[in-house]
């Protein structure tokens, strides 16, 4: 078999068995969502070997999409680290056969103090599925390893129906951009939606020309600045801007006047501007919807500063 024929079965028999996984949904999914949304304490998810890292990246998941989680190796919580569980959390035990050792011996702990045990298993007759108060299926007809040994599609089903769990508790707090970008301030999206439009503008020796000025004027001033474009202002009044395209296209326009142009016949009135305290995300909105590379910033409407595109990126 070639090479690319192994990789497009591997696709196509990961791709059945998260199709397959809605079959397997039952009210129980919802259980666990409600008690989830309404617990007072975190989402501890634990599991062993490869179970166990996906229960890494479903927890990353969780706590990035407003749900506090963290995960705990069964092993180490087994020599002390059950400490780190509190009688409020609700603890999420992944085990694709439903009889890892490691992972049921911490049963009669969690039944003591009374957590919420929600099973993540492929076995619904399993020894953990029977001992949990909830149990979502991730059983698949077959791995995607040609010897059915290697941990594949049973792993990609774990981590569909952990994506779905997130996923379903995000919408259910009505979790939005904002509230993502305050778990990614380092991010782009984060950058955007927490960083203020006063935070990166430019403010200082800002071009500013008259209505009056010569097109010679204009041109000194717009490459003085290097920002790609010209204020037209009458003392505190903006009248309009005028940029390096508007310069361009009125020498092809007006070759043989151009020279005795002014910033008034240059000048496109009424520019789009933006608040001092708008967030970035604003800004970059504003420049999508009209098509433009740059806005004026307004403090109490006079002009405080320039925001270009190139201002919204990392």
């Amino acid at each position: 078999m070639k090479i690319e024929e192994i990789a497009k079965e591997v696709f196509r028999a990961e791709s059945e068995a998260i199709l397959n996984l809605s079959k397997n949904l039952d009210s129980d999914f919802k259980e666990a969502v409600k008690v989830i949304l309404e617990g007072k304490g975190k989402l501890i998810i634990s599991g062993m070997g490869k179970s166990g890292i996906i229960g890494k990246k479903i927890s990353a998941t969780m706590a990035s999409t407003g749900t506090p989680s963290f995960f705990i190796h069964p092993a180490e919580a087994y020599h002390g680290d059950l400490g780190m569980i509190e009688k409020e959390d609700i603890v999420l035990l992944i085990s694709n056969s439903g009889e890892t050792d490691e992972v049921l011996k911490l049963i009669p702990f969690l039944k003591v103090h009374n957590n919420t045990i929600i099973a993540m298993s492929g076995k619904p007759a399993s020894t953990l599925a029977k001992n949990a108060t909830y149990h979502l299926n991730i059983a698949v007809e077959k791995e995607a390893c040609p010897l059915q040994l290697a941990p594949t599609s049973s792993t990609t089903a774990t981590l569909v129906m952990g994506d779905a769990l997130a996923i379903a508790l995000m919408k259910q707090r009505n979790f939005q951009d904002r509230d993502f970008a305050q778990f990614h301030p380092g991010g782009s999206l984060g950058r955007r939606l927490l960083t203020g439009v006063e935070d990166v503008m430019t403010k200082e020796n800002l071009p500013i020309v008259t209505a009056q000025n010569s097109i010679k004027d204009v041109i000194q001033v717009i490459s003085k600045a290097r920002l790609g474009l010209v204020i037209v202002m009458d003392k505190r009044k903006i009248l309009g801007i005028i940029t390096d395209g508007d310069i361009r296209r009125a020498m092809e326009d007006s070759e043989e006047n151009f020279f005795s142009l002014s910033a008034l016949n240059l000048m496109t009135k009424h520019p789009k501007t933006i608040d001092i305290k708008a967030k970035l995300t604003e800004a970059q909105g504003l420049m999508t919807e009209f098509k433009v590379n740059s806005l004026l910033v307004l403090e109490e409407n006079k002009l405080a500063g320039v925001v270009q595109i190139y201002d919204l990126s990392l």
